[in-house]
């Protein structure tokens, strides 16, 4: 019988750990986005789909022919391939439903930042390498959330850095406790602020509507089809739910397991689900109060968020 090093045995572990929650949760998108579709109708009085009504549309996609423009590069053709793999690696890296990071320094608050911004990136000019009038307006559209959303994210969660002494996500969500005793009002502002973005990040009224191919901000979508479109979809949904376990994970980390020990890893991932639907509910809840705005308003509302992010790094400075 061959044994293993344990730091092998370990690191193994930890990329297997990775890769599960990755696949369970590219697994439970199209549910969530079901979920949100459900309520959504239900909400304004309609029947509408049912909640497995994504995973029909992905295998019927599945099932049929690939179509480009012919003038589309190589860009519009690995693009859905580099959204979908760009999100698994934030999913891998994520400290879901333990406190433990599975690939360690990729659970960085840099690093996903510049994933998810990797993600906007091919988005944005897959519509532009089209020539499509449609998909160049979403494309130009989707850049410009970015530049005004990104900001928010990064400036709320290095506020809860700088408390924590470390961009590691694992170690800000272990000593979130610690924060609110030392930083109280800082910590509390830089969740609100966090929250803000992750909320436009999910692709809510009155930003975006993910799931509206007729919308100018998911133009690049009409130039899909088939299996690249499934992938699409897919991805779309689970950039949303990612971005909400980054903050249900990360700034509401209890109930995650302490150890790899399988009782401790099945609540803390029974407890993340709860948390995650909880989420789930309440941001198509509240999205469902709002209606949509012009696109060339969004500049006005997101200010709020940095504005609120902002707070949260002076209250930090001020030692409160």
């Amino acid at each position: 019988m061959i044994t293993l090093p344990s730091e092998v045995a370990t690191s193994s572990s930890m990329w297997l750990l990775g890769l599960l929650q990755a696949v369970l949760l590219l697994l439970l998108a199209p549910l969530f986005s079901g979920i949100s579709r459900m309520i959504r109708a239900r909400i304004q009085s309609r029947r509408g789909p049912g909640v497995l009504q994504d995973y029909r549309d992905i295998s019927k996609l599945l099932k049929r022919q690939n179509v480009l423009p012919e003038n589309a590069s190589w860009v519009s053709k690995v693009m859905p391939f580099v959204l979908i793999s760009s999100v698994m690696v934030v999913a891998m890296s994520l400290p879901l439903f333990t406190r433990i990071a599975p690939l360690g320094a990729a659970s960085d608050l840099i690093t996903v930042v510049y994933l998810l911004a990797l993600y906007r990136f091919f988005f944005s000019i897959a519509g532009l390498d089209s020539n499509s009038t449609f998909s160049g307006l979403g494309a130009s559209r989707e850049v410009t959330l970015g530049v005004l959303v990104e900001p928010i994210l990064m400036l709320a969660f290095l506020v809860i850095a700088l408390i924590a002494g470390s961009t590691n996500f694992a170690v800000m969500g272990s000593r979130l406790s610690e924060m609110y005793e030392l930083y109280p009002i800082a910590t509390i502002v830089a969740v609100v602020a966090a929250g803000f973005a992750v909320f436009i990040e999910m692709g809510k009224i009155p930003f975006d509507l993910a799931e509206a191919e007729q919308e100018l901000q998911e133009g690049p979508l009409t130039e899909y089809s088939g299996p690249a479109l499934a992938l699409l979809k897919m991805g779309l949904s689970l950039k949303s739910i990612v971005v909400a376990a980054i903050f249900v994970s990360v700034l509401i980390p209890f109930g995650a397991a302490d150890s790899l020990s399988t009782t401790t890893v099945l609540a803390g991932l029974a407890i993340f689900f709860v948390k995650l639907v909880i989420a789930f509910v309440l941001a198509c809840i509240f999205e469902n109060t709002l209606a949509r705005t012009r696109f060339m308003l969004t500049g006005k509302l997101t200010v709020v968020g940095f504005g609120i992010s902002v707070l949260a790094f002076v209250f930090y400075i001020a030692g409160l």
